[in-house]
């Protein structure tokens, strides 16, 4: 018999809340932020190698086997599996799957990392922040999903619907080994998705909350080069110099505006582009000029309806726009190599599942309603999106993480497994 989920909490929702505790988040979260690294760091440059989650793999597929799931795994490269662990409930009844990935992004400076006493992997607590890379994306966020279903397991509560725990690998490579893998080889599909990745949001003096993100911007890479002729450096009368050249384009892809209709749930950031990489000139040519610069673009807050087409047209019209009536200057533009165009996804309606009970949850625990917005970052969301699946991302950890001396917010971290586990509870029902 499916028993209904009552505010302000059943005896065995007490239960189980009670063995959610900070402590027990810390332990879990510093083992996960350790194991596997710096093997897990997994790049997004597609002219560098990928990453090998094997170590978080076997560890997390070992905890999920010791709460009694039913565990595969499931690999398209040798030493990148991904964890499946399902617990199967009556036929008809609804399905979810919690969400988070196994990879990070790298660790590139050592040296800024004063507040893990130069050790990126040595989780470090000031105050109420973890320091470490991954606490936000995701080892944190990984264990508060672990653990909420541990509490729920330890406790013996017993779902009507299924409920499945994917642990992904290359998310920070837009999910091609990892979620789509699942999605389209493996055929995992569900009725419900939450991806635990970050979407808090907090001023300092202020009320903080997590957001619930119910739409994705989409992103992608883009190659401008910029060609111009090739002389001796002593010879600048007749040379084009491309890097010179290319310089001029560079404040006016900081403000341009891609053409875009706007969405109902823009994102912080809106269609634009950032410059992460400039190439020009060639070992052993310092002596001349060089005829070739390449920029590397960064889309992103990609919104429903930019295209490829659409964001390589805007770009081609700024550079005939920069170099018009110069016959020396050539500009190509291209999507990087081995690239993904990701797109914007729509939203989830907050009426439906699985919203309607993530919001009742937050509102038993925190006395309000979450923000609703759309995430501006990649995460696996979009993939199960793309499936059909009602997904949507609600977990600790800002959105826009510290590149070095990542952190997360302990409280926030515990508040997030606690609204976890009694929104599992809520959607899938609980036998008796």
């Amino acid at each position: 018999m499916q028993m209904p989920v009552a505010p302000p909490h059943s005896d065995l929702e007490q239960r189980v809340l009670s063995r959610i505790t900070e402590q027990r988040w810390l332990d879990l979260a510093s083992e996960l932020i350790r194991t596997g690294q710096p093997r897990s760091g997994n790049p997004l440059d597609p002219d560098l190698p990928p990453a090998e989650e094997e170590a978080i793999s076997m560890l997390v597929a070992g905890k999920l086997e010791a709460l009694g799931m039913v565990v595969t795994k499931h690999s398209a490269q040798p030493h990148r599996p991904n964890v499946l662990g399902v617990l199967k409930g009556r036929e008809g009844a609804p399905s979810l799957i919690l969400n988070d990935h196994l990879d990070t992004y790298p660790v590139v400076e050592p040296e800024k990392w004063h507040m893990t006493d130069f050790d990126p992997f040595k989780a470090t607590r000031h105050g109420d922040l973890l320091y470490a890379r991954g606490t936000s994306d995701t080892r944190g966020n990984l264990a508060a999903s672990l653990l909420a279903v541990q509490a729920l397991i330890e406790e013996g509560v017993t779902f009507d619907g299924t409920l499945m725990c994917c642990y992904t690998v290359d998310e920070e490579r837009n999910g091609t080994e990892g979620s789509i893998y699942m999605l389209e080889k493996v055929g995992l599909t569900a009725d419900y998705e939450i991806t635990a990745e970050p979407t808090a949001w907090g001023d300092v003096g202020k009320d903080w909350g997590i957001n619930l993100s119910v739409a994705n911007s989409g992103h992608c890479l883009i190659e401008v080069t910029v060609e111009g002729i090739k002389s001796h450096i002593w010879r600048p009368d007749i040379s084009v110099n491309a890097i010179m050249e290319a310089g001029k384009l560079l404040p006016k892809l900081k403000e341009m505006a891609f053409t875009h209709v706007p969405s109902k749930f823009m994102g912080h950031t809106p269609p634009c582009c950032s410059v992460v990489r400039i190439r020009g000139g060639l070992p052993g040519e310092m002596q001349f000029s060089p005829d070739a610069c390449t920029i590397t673009l960064a889309v992103v807050g990609i919104v429903p309806g930019m295209t490829l087409a659409s964001v390589i047209s805007d770009i081609e019209r700024l550079g005939l726009e920069t170099f018009a009536g110069i016959n020396d200057v050539k500009v190509g533009v291209r999507q990087v190599p081995g690239s993904l165009f990701v797109n914007a996804t729509e939203p989830v309606p907050v009426e439906e599942e699985p919203c309607r009970s993530l919001r009742a949850v937050y509102r038993r625990l925190m006395g309000r309603e979450p923000g609703v917005n759309r995430k501006n970052a990649f995460n696996d969301t979009i993939r199960f999106r793309e499936a059909g699946i009602n997904a949507v991302t609600f977990g600790p950890g800002e959105d826009g993480w510290a590149v070095d001396n990542e952190n997360i917010s302990i409280t926030k971290s515990v508040m997030a497994t606690r609204i976890y586990a009694l929104t599992i509870m809520q959607i899938l029902g609980v036998r008796t």
